[in-house]
């Protein structure tokens, strides 16, 4: 594992099973809209997010030792050693408050080692009520925690954006929503939010929503600064979306794709993209499927393991097995080759990122 890349074998197994984690919490991703329970970590010249702060860890074969700095950790399976890994650093930017007196890691957060992430709402009008909550969100508990506020102001956004880009070299950002009661569905905040950034610092911007009402608000996005898109389908079946997600479930997917069309034409091939979380339910052939419709349209299909995050309805949801997303990786980099997708080209956002999965391996 002391090689540049980390094989993609090894990254399925660590992002499948989670990591016991034998240290202190020090920079991690716990509760939130996600990745959630996770932790950085570098192999290498490669980041990814591997699940070590929630219960479903506990029983993984994987385990990982930080030495006395708390830098480094070896990684062991089973009592041997299989690698040893580097941790990000808490970022400057962390230290800061806003002019009001908010600390800035309560309006965004460092994801990865260079993407910086914020929920602009967190609350979505889904999430209260059983009969519509997403059953894998966490996007409630970090507020009930006190990890961040209700709502990022466009001017707090900016000074802590320009701060993250001036003092820890943030490269792009990723901004996200819990869904507002109004059929934008978020969409005009974002706007107001990246215009805000963009007006104060040189960084590129994903946005993140379901898809609005219209597809106006696709060309306003661009307009106000963002620069590539992600609406989320997490589930590709309407058996498995009306089981996990039923209130996300009634924005059909002949909503999605023709949201992603329209997007598509407005921010081009490739910067458009869709988060799958394989190990819900959905079968291999369904995700490979998907993935190629997908792929063939020019969106991204983003596809990582589901993790079961604590205090949700399925905090006790089977793990994703490694050997399914062993086969599903190749099969969707097959998709992104056929189509000519690949993460390195698209502006800004989580598959650029690519630190939840194992499939830039497979590009």
């Amino acid at each position: 594992m002391n090689s540049p890349v980390i094989a993609s074998d090894l990254l399925a197994e660590l992002q499948c099973h989670g990591v016991r984690w034998q240290g202190a919490d020090g920079l991690s991703r716990k509760g939130g809209a996600g990745p959630s329970d996770h932790k950085a970590l570098t192999f290498g010249e490669r980041t990814a997010m591997v699940p070590m702060l929630n219960r479903a860890s506990l029983d993984s074969p994987y385990s990982a030792v930080p030495d006395a700095s708390g830098g480094q950790a070896l990684i062991f399976r089973e009592g041997l050693q299989v690698g040893q890994v580097q941790m990000p650093g808490v970022p400057n930017f962390y230290a800061l408050s806003t002019d009001d007196g908010v600390p800035f890691w309560k309006i965004a957060t460092l994801h990865s080692k260079d993407v910086l992430a914020t929920t602009l709402l967190q609350h979505c009008i889904r999430m209260n009520d059983a009969a519509t909550a997403c059953q894998f969100c966490a996007i409630n508990q970090s507020l009930a925690s006190g990890k961040t506020i209700a709502r990022k102001r466009p001017a707090q956004l900016a000074q802590v954006a320009k701060a993250a880009v001036q003092l820890d070299g943030v490269k792009h950002m990723v901004m996200t929503t819990g869904t507002p009661q109004t059929p934008d569905r978020g969409a005009a905040i974002l706007c107001e939010s990246a215009a805000a950034v963009t007006a104060a610092v040189d960084l590129p911007i994903q946005a993140q929503c379901e898809p609005p009402d219209h597809d106006h608000w696709f060309t306003r996005l661009k307009d106000s600064g963002v620069v590539s898109l992600g609406m989320h389908l997490e589930a590709v079946t309407d058996a498995v979306r009306q089981r996990i997600m039923p209130g996300k479930a009634q924005v059909p997917l002949s909503r999605y794709f023709s949201a992603f069309e329209a997007a598509v034409k407005v921010f081009g091939h490739g910067q458009v993209s869709t988060y799958i979380l394989a190990g819900l339910g959905d079968s291999e052939d369904a995700i490979a499927q998907m993935s190629e419709r997908l792929a063939a349209m020019g969106v991204y299909p983003f596809v990582v393991p589901f993790v079961p995050i604590d205090n949700t309805p399925l905090a006790h949801h089977p793990k994703p097995d490694s050997a399914f997303m062993q086969r599903l990786y190749p099969r969707i980099g097959a998709s992104l080759r056929r189509h000519g997708l690949h993460s390195e080209r698209i502006n800004a956002g989580c598959a650029k990122c690519g630190a939840c999965s194992a499939l830039k391996n497979h590009e």
